[in-house]
């Protein structure tokens, strides 16, 4: 078995944009280019409030968050000052054009995270309460 697995060629992935990549557990990975075509994976999870990095804007080797645009290091995971807190970075090797990730990381790296939950009754979930989210109608 290879240590590495092929994902995509670095063409394949938008300038200043990003690809996703589902994994059979866990959260997606997200491959980033930059307009020195550089590219960067990291766990597609804010560390902030769980939003899509594969999102959010690519500047130099940042990703700001579509959700509060938290500045994240593509390098490292880790939100800019005075933001604080990381996702996870995954290891990226690109050969001739193709680009491949670690089969080791992303059989073992933030399987423990759960997706963010968004929507009726993501708040109520959260509390651990057993209402549910009910919209009031308007009053006339």
């Amino acid at each position: 078995m290879s240590d590495w697995k092929a994902i995509c060629r670095v063409d394949d992935i938008p300038v200043l944009g990003a690809r996703r990549v589902e994994r059979p557990q866990g959260i997606a990975v997200a491959i980033f280019r930059n307009a020195e075509d550089q590219v960067f994976a990291l766990l597609d999870r804010c560390p902030h409030m769980g939003g899509p990095l594969s999102q959010g804007i690519v500047f130099g080797t940042s990703v700001a968050c579509p959700l509060h645009n938290w500045t994240i290091g593509l390098s490292d995971g880790c939100a800019q000052a005075p933001d604080v807190g990381c996702t996870v970075p995954f290891a990226v090797k690109v050969d001739a054009g193709e680009v491949s990730l670690s089969t080791a990381e992303l059989a073992t790296l933030a399987l423990d995270l759960s997706p963010p939950r968004a929507g009726p009754g993501a708040s109520s979930s959260a509390l651990r309460d057993k209402t549910s989210d009910v919209q009031a109608p308007h009053s006339p």
